[in-house]
């Protein structure tokens, strides 16, 4: 029997309201690993651990470029293997522009706008765009994976375009978590950044209006703020994850680390990430999205 469109509509709502329902209930008591069921863990979450550290809070992660670059994507870093990724999630992805606090906001939003069960932001680094954060092929499909996770599970996933990455730049980002506040109000919201995108990250940390609003944070290959601990989100004490690889040539993995440590040593909600040998962007195509998201909605 063939359905008309409104038909259709219904149903998808429905599906949203039980995926909405079924993660509500995972991030309340459930353990981390029952937040977000499996998605193509077999190709992103088998990762070798070659050391931990800090009850286990630290970790080196093998990596090697010939297999995790070029045996992994169809075109080196532009184009990953069909088996990666899964692109009936375009359907639930729109291009629109913003007006938090009548400030103009392009972003890629994938995922119910409203009423949705928690809500991921990625703020991208120099040079980039909302494009950046949206892409199904670049970085070994691993936004790909990202926007399944989030919209597959009745999520919602923003990724801007930041103009900049000084206080106009962290003004919009506040402004659009505020938004997404508003949207689904008392839901969950996680902020990740990379690169130099992480100036954004510490900016928000010090809002405390922002704050209030945040469930935890994710630092990919990035700038170091060494007076994170005077912020609100500091004070919070909201899950804190770094991700670096060990030959940066633009933000030393080491300065990142050693803050890291400062946190653990105080009791801080707090995880590191290195990926052994990993360059800049590293990170961006290696970490593990669901037990990091997970991580996060426990806490």
């Amino acid at each position: 029997m063939r359905m008309s469109t409104s038909h259709c509509t219904i149903i998808t709502a429905i599906a949203a309201f039980f995926l909405s329902a079924a993660v509500l209930t995972a991030v309340g008591p459930a353990r981390a690993g029952d937040a977000l069921p499996p998605f193509k863990d077999d190709l992103f979450s088998k990762q070798a651990i070659l050391q931990t550290g800090d009850d286990g809070a630290f970790e080196v992660i093998d990596y090697d470029e010939m297999r995790d670059i070029n045996g992994r994507d169809q075109i080196p870093q532009k184009r990953v293997q069909q088996k990666y990724v899964a692109l009936g999630i375009r359907k639930a992805q729109v291009d629109e522009t913003l007006s938090p606090d009548g400030v103009s906001l392009d972003v890629t939003r994938v995922g119910q706008a409203q009423n949705a069960a928690f809500t991921v932001i990625f703020i991208h680094g120099r040079d980039g765009d909302r494009r950046l954060g949206a892409n199904d092929y670049s970085f070994g499909g691993n936004f790909n994976r990202l926007k399944n996770l989030v919209a597959g599970n009745g999520g919602v996933y923003y990724s801007p375009t930041v103009r900049s990455f000084d206080s106009n730049g962290v003004a919009a980002i506040a402004g659009l978590i505020r938004y997404a506040s508003a949207q689904s109000p008392g839901r969950p919201i996680i902020l990740s950044c990379a690169s130099m995108g992480s100036q954004v990250c510490w900016g928000i940390a010090r809002d405390g209006d922002s704050v209030k609003r945040l469930k935890g944070m994710l630092v990919m290959s990035g700038v170091t703020d060494p007076d994170f601990t005077r912020s609100a989100f500091y004070k919070a004490k909201l899950p804190l994850w770094f991700a670096h690889g060990s030959r940066d040539p633009v933000y030393a993995a080491s300065t990142q680390q050693a803050l890291f440590e400062s946190l653990h040593k105080a009791k801080y909600p707090t995880h590191f990430t290195l990926f052994q040998t990993g360059n800049h962007g590293t990170p961006i195509r290696m970490v593990d999205w669901r037990r990091i998201l997970n991580w996060i909605l426990a806490g």
